[in-house]
């Protein structure tokens, strides 16, 4: 399939407004089907890389890329903060999309975890793709299995923490008479097993440990090259070569996403009907819930912000009920108004029993967010009153915050704070980031409509008529 001049002038027009920033890119073809996904350190000049004349993409790149190319019309991006969230990203969205061209991260393996046993006497430490239910304090997830095991051995020979798995209790007694495993005897780990170290000590190490892992660990990294440099003047360079190695496992710690923001459906895998049966329980409602819709606001200093609202039926999305909200009412960075008109276009049939509510609201946010959504649907309630109507008010409205992913309930006084692996809380967490997902791809593309519209304003791009028609 020839590529056209047009559609290769408007393309590359396209790419070069690209950012030079890390980032993930989706190549769409005329019906916005997507046929690729790939990341990128710098987006701008990765993706016109496959906008090169036609030899030179098929020699570099193979023919499945280059027949790829052809069909290009449309090309959207997610900028990122690093190439570490970029590759993460692009792993999300491959496995969520499944474009046509991706071969790899398709199937359903995933990254793993760093695991803290921390409800255990003597917490235990691993590398794993399938963290324990709870209890745990999870770091990751990494996108260097390699690299993630080379760092844990070398924290090993720091802390000296176990990586068996035998129970072991403080109160055991027959401990004393037990023979270590040859890591002790090679100073590597402090043998909790045998009684070695007291339940304290062990768990003084364990601390230390976390708050090592919770740091950019510069410390124990300038610590290391201090050591390197002084063995190498010494000329000891087994040990300086050691030494080097530790840091390079020290520095594959960086290369790690976030626990909640880099979530991993395949590894936290929920119930559906338990998620439901467990919300039932937590909120007392008569009945278990059947739908549940979640909200978001996505804006940035207040420009093209947008409203966004996903539906779960039975704990699956529902793709018929979803709704987009340019916001049209609020200036400026207001994220509380914001909720409240999304609130008042969405559920105003609602109010009149014109449509029936969900039987859960989840708002994406925290206290502020909450009372927001409330306050919106007293509005609703007065305007309705005052019209002779009887109103009708949704039966459950929550909010679920980010990073704590601490759940506030309507009228209660206190929150909820729920283990990560509570079937209810990895169900809201489920609705919520599919809402965050749903309107941030809605806020890009305001975004760079608008950016569109004031460079043609400008005279820096061609007509909008000439460049083709965005799908």
């Amino acid at each position: 399939m020839p590529m056209s001049d047009e559609r290769i002038l408007r393309l590359r027009a396209l790419i070069a407004e690209f950012p030079c920033t890390p980032g993930v890119y989706l190549m769409k073809d005329r019906e916005g089907r997507v046929l690729y996904v790939g990341k990128a350190r710098e987006l701008r000049a990765r993706v016109a890389s496959y906008f090169q004349d036609a030899a030179d993409l098929l020699s570099t790149r193979g023919p499945a890329i280059a027949h790829m190319a052809a069909q290009v019309e449309h090309i959207e991006f997610l900028e990122c903060d690093s190439e570490v969230d970029a590759l993460l990203k692009e792993n999300r969205l491959i496995k969520d999309i499944q474009p046509q061209y991706n071969e790899r991260l398709k199937d359903d393996k995933t990254f793993p975890y760093i695991e803290i046993t921390t409800s255990d006497d003597f917490p235990g430490v691993y590398l794993t793709r399938k963290p324990r239910a709870r209890g745990t304090k999870l770091y990751g997830p990494f996108t260097s299995a390699a690299g993630a095991r080379d760092a844990v051995n070398v924290l090993q020979k720091i802390f000296k923490f176990r990586t068996c798995e035998l129970p072991i209790a403080a109160d055991d007694e027959k401990r004393r008479f037990f023979r270590p495993c040859l890591l002790h005897a090679i100073n590597q780990c402090s043998a909790p097993c045998a009684d070695r170290i007291s339940k304290e000590a062990y768990r003084a190490d364990i601390r230390r440990l976390r708050k090592l892992m919770a740091t950019k660990r510069s410390v124990l990294l300038r610590q290391l090259q201090r050591e390197m440099n002084e063995a190498s003047a010494a000329q000891q360079f087994e040990d300086a070569a050691v030494l080097r190695d530790r840091m390079r496992a020290i520095e594959a710690l960086a290369l790690s996403g976030d626990v909640a923001e880099d979530a991993q459906p395949e590894v936290f895998f929920i119930d559906p009907a338990e998620g439901l049966q467990r919300l039932q329980d937590l909120l007392e409602l008569p009945e278990r819930p059947r739908i549940v819709e979640g909200i978001d606001i996505a804006t940035l200093h207040g420009e093209s912000s947008v409203g966004s609202l996903v539906s779960f039926i039975d704990g699956k999305p529902f793709k018929s009920g979803y709704r987009r909200y340019k916001i049209k009412t609020v200036d400026g960075v207001d994220d509380y108004a914001m909720i409240r008109e999304v609130i008042a276009r969405r559920y105003k049939y609602a109010a009149i029993a014109e449509e029936l509510y969900p039987d859960v609201i989840l708002i994406d946010g925290g206290l502020g967010q909450l009372h927001a959504a409330l306050d919106a649907f007293e509005y609703l309630r007065q305007g309705i009153e005052v019209d002779g109507q009887e109103a009708v008010k949704p039966a459950m409205v929550v909010s679920l915050a980010k990073r704590e992913e601490i759940i506030y309930v309507q009228a209660w006084s206190k929150p909820l704070k729920l283990p990560r692996n509570d079937a209810a809380l990895r169900l809201l967490q489920s609705v919520r980031d599919e809402a965050h997902r749903f309107g941030q791809h809605y806020h890009h593309l305001l975004r760079r409509k608008r950016t569109l519209e004031e460079d043609e304003r400008a005279g820096r791009r061609p007509p909008r008529a000439r460049r083709g028609r965005a799908r």
